[in-house]
């Protein structure tokens, strides 16, 4: 059940407060696959490279990542997810073990396989990236199993990230149900959308879209300059419309965040100066810390803040890793985001 209690009055008891949650996050799980190599030579089939691979490696993504970022924050995730029956799905579980990551809400099927990225890189640079994957939406019996396991998760909750990156394991139907769920326990419900089901999350406590996604989700052309501020807000102005949610934090790259809450309440939140190696993974920090901080029920422009740290600090580092909490923590204090 929720945390009812009143939110930490310091950085460090927030912190501490972060070890007492369990975060269910449903969604699309995925494998990033990685085969790095040297390229000296043209293949004399095609005039493609021959990679000599030196090494591999394979990391969890997609929803799991965003599961490594809510137990490195010191939280315990659930994760509820449909992978196959085969070698993909396999992988996924070992490395679920292996970081101590619960399994008990993952459903097998087969009759679709695991998403898997497989990247092929040489001298620093990408060369070819393989996708294993179907977008089609789940069968019956699959959304009859995700189902179950969500509701038997649920109870062991205090919010629920749904984490969608349009692979099929989430639908308007599974998705209004889940949140009608969550809304019945008093368990605050936080969205990463893509674009298939942008409009589907209506009554979720906190959405989070990127400017990308705001603009194809709600079919409206604006720019990301100050001078279209008029728009975007007009644009944040429609989605509360349609989807009626208590909190919109919009992602703007390098000019940092945006957060309305229920009051209507804007607040810019810059980016801050950084060197930035990759931003790979940064939309899964961000919401993750951001669920962690709606389930303490900590103000809006405080959420926004902690969570724009922590999106830049994962930026400085190459590839997908999740935030490091000593880290974010020092530097919230430097920052005296609370």
């Amino acid at each position: 059940m929720p945390v009812a209690a009143v939110p930490p009055a310091s950085l460090p008891d927030l912190f501490a407060a972060f070890n007492q949650l369990t975060v269910l996050i449903v969604g699309d799980v995925m494998m990033d696959a990685y085969v790095w190599g040297k390229a000296a030579r043209l293949s004399p089939e095609a005039p493609v490279p021959v990679v000599n691979v030196s090494r591999t490696e394979q990391r969890l993504g997609g929803a799991a990542n965003v599961a490594l970022n809510v137990q490195a924050l010191g939280a315990t995730p659930l994760l509820c997810a449909v992978i196959g029956q085969d070698q993909g799905g396999d992988q996924l579980l070992e490395l679920l073990q292996s970081n101590n990551l619960s399994a008990q809400g993952i459903v097998r099927s087969g009759h679709r396989p695991t998403t898997v990225k497989q990247r092929i890189l040489a001298h620093g640079q990408q060369l070819l990236r393989i996708d294993s994957e179907v977008e089609t939406d789940l069968n019956a019996a699959e959304d009859t199993d995700l189902t179950a396991r969500f509701e038997l998760l649920l109870s062991r909750a205090d919010v629920v990230i749904f984490e969608d990156y349009d692979k099929g394991v989430l639908s308007e139907t599974s998705i209004q149900h889940f949140i009608q769920l969550a809304r019945q326990r008093g368990i605050p419900t936080v969205v990463d959308p893509k674009k298939k089901n942008f409009l589907a999350y209506r009554n979720c406590t906190l959405f989070k879209p990127n400017l990308k996604e705001l603009r194809e989700g709600l079919k409206l052309e604006f720019g990301d300059t100050e001078a279209d501020r008029p728009d975007f807000e007009a644009a944040v102005a429609r989605l509360r419309e349609v989807l009626t949610p208590e909190i919109v934090l919009v992602t703007l790259s390098e000019r940092g965040v945006f957060v309305e809450n229920g009051e209507l309440t804007r607040t810019y939140i810059p980016a801050h100066l950084r060197s930035i190696s990759d931003v790979s993974g940064a939309g899964d920090t961000v919401i993750s810390i951001a669920a962690l901080c709606v389930a303490l029920g900590l103000p809006a422009p405080v959420t926004a803040a902690l969570a724009n740290l922590g999106g830049g600090l994962v930026c400085e580092q190459v590839g997908v890793v999740p935030i490091e909490k000593s880290l974010l923590l020092a530097e919230a204090q430097e920052k005296r985001v609370l």
